[in-house]
């Protein structure tokens, strides 16, 4: 990308990377922790991350808003227990109120340097501009590059083709034949929103998900109360996750109960009944999904897509199924997110060379040996599968927090984190997730790059995690620049 140049440094103290959820979390507790010196930068022309640019029908968050959302900004007024994609934005953008004319938005960040003489951050972006800063905040987050499956015949289909992920409202669905490629979650919310307005719908399942009731179905009248009831709720069924089968059977049990319910026809809930471990994949949280695709207009195809043709879809068995729009709801490269940032740390290693190297190693899913005064936010094996990640981010936040303070507290420039207590915590989270159910369950995701590896989850309750990132422990780091 041709950059033009411009001899004007910024300098700053906090540098954010993304004004999604994350950044403007981190923003915002900047700001309260009276720190004022930062900037943050979006590539996009607006705020809002996975909540600006997901809009197809039915999106939502499968949490409930009080648990998805900020202990110290819970939002005011939730229309419902779950708050739907315009809802979540309008709570980011009044998150930012306080902090808005910190935020550059069309500004993308390509590549970002360690300069060790000088301790800071040097970091550029494409239109022209650079900064310079002593903290390094990248919460670009994991779900914002669309996955697409490479289908042969794929790019002869003359009809509109939307993902998910990059929806175009401008097309007319109604009364039309549409074919939905993927059984995730975002197809568990858009095919409910469109089974009623289209002619016929086709949904290909390659691998079918475990559904349970939704969390929560009212709006509290103590969210206070409630998001404390939810979050323990959900922490609860950890141990499934983690390997217990008790856990899990109890699970497995409410969700086939739930199938049998909301699906009459026997050969139907055949056809959706998973083969493989509940929690394996992605559970999904819904009580209008299942009845949509028991719809006489919706038909389930578990045949695996051959080709695709300019006007249809040809499946394994050689049948031929007319299309008239072509939905991909296959979710994100979650892989290739964060390895995907052009920054260079000591020595003149890059974060996608040391990762390379020496596979994707964190500490914490924060920090990362080798890169002073870089914090991830949503890093690696940080997600959760069973509660809400916002109280992952939030924990995160607040290590970065510490992480500033003790700085100042010592007298010392930056910290880099060691690398035997990079690899020896990454090594722990690693055996653990080689017992929970994304290794054992009998099933590949999106949780699973393509060695095998989990790279997306935390294996365990989310408690431990916010017990473990309350404090920094200078011990751990090297310290540049220490008196």
């Amino acid at each position: 990308m041709a950059v033009e140049s411009n001899d004007e440094t910024r300098t700053t103290r906090v540098l954010v990377i993304g004004a999604g959820i994350a950044g403007l979390g981190m923003a915002a507790r900047l700001r309260a922790a009276g720190i004022d010196d930062f900037v943050v930068l979006e590539k996009a022309a607006d705020l809002g991350g996975v909540w600006r640019d997901n809009t197809y029908p039915g999106s939502a968050c499968d949490v409930p808003a009080v648990l998805y959302s900020y202990s110290f900004a819970r939002g005011e007024g939730w229309r419902a227990a779950r708050a739907h994609q315009p809802e979540i934005l309008d709570y980011l953008r009044t998150l930012a109120r306080g902090f808005g004319d910190r935020i550059e938005c069309g500004a993308e960040v390509i590549r970002g340097d360690w300069d060790e003489d000088s301790a800071r951050w040097r970091v550029a972006t494409a239109d022209g501009r650079t900064f310079e800063t002593r903290f390094l905040v990248a919460a670009t987050g994991a779900l914002h590059l669309p996955k697409r499956p490479r289908i042969p015949g794929a790019d002869s289909f003359t009809g509109p083709a939307l993902h998910t992920a990059d929806w175009d409202d401008s097309v007319d669905l109604d009364g039309r034949r549409v074919a939905v490629v993927g059984t995730g979650a975002s197809a568990a919310q858009l095919v409910p929103e469109i089974a009623a307005r289209v002619r016929t719908l086709d949904v290909y399942q390659r691998t079918p998900a475990w559904v349970l009731p939704p969390m929560g179905t009212t709006t509290p009248r103590l969210p206070g109360l409630a998001r404390l009831g939810w979050y323990w709720r959900a922490e609860a069924t950890a141990p499934a996750y983690a390997g217990s089968s008790s856990v899990s059977a109890l699970l497995h049990r409410r969700a086939l109960r739930h199938l049998r319910t909301q699906v009459a026809d026997p050969d139907l809930r055949q056809v959706l009944t998973p083969d493989h471990r509940i929690g394996c994949t992605r559970i999904i949280r819904s009580d209008n999904y299942l009845p949509a695709l028991a719809r006489e207009t919706t038909t389930v195809v578990t045949d695996p897509i051959e080709r695709i043709t300019s006007a249809g879809i040809v499946t394994s068995d050689g049948v031929t199924r007319p299309v008239d729009v072509l939905v991909y709801a296959t979710g994100f490269r979650v892989a290739g997110s964060l390895a995907a940032l052009p920054l260079t740390g000591r020595d003149g290693t890059t974060l996608q060379e040391r990762w390379r190297r020496d596979g994707v190693r964190t500490h914490l899913g924060i920090t990362v040996a080798g890169m002073p005064n870089l914090f991830l936010l949503s890093g690696p094996n940080t997600g959760l599968g069973h509660n809400s990640v916002v109280f992952m981010i939030e924990s995160q936040i607040g290590y970065v927090l510490d992480a500033i303070r003790a700085l100042d507290r010592v007298g010392a420039a930056a910290l880099d984190v060691r690398q035997d207590v990079q690899d020896a915590a990454d090594a722990r989270v690693q055996q653990k997730l080689r017992r929970a159910v994304w290794s054992t369950g009998g099933c590949g995701s999106w949780y699973l790059d393509g060695r095998g590896r989990n790279h997306a989850l935390w294996p365990g309750f989310s408690w431990r995690y916010r017990l473990r990132t309350r404090r920094v422990r200078l011990r751990e780091h090297h310290l540049v620049g220490a008196g």
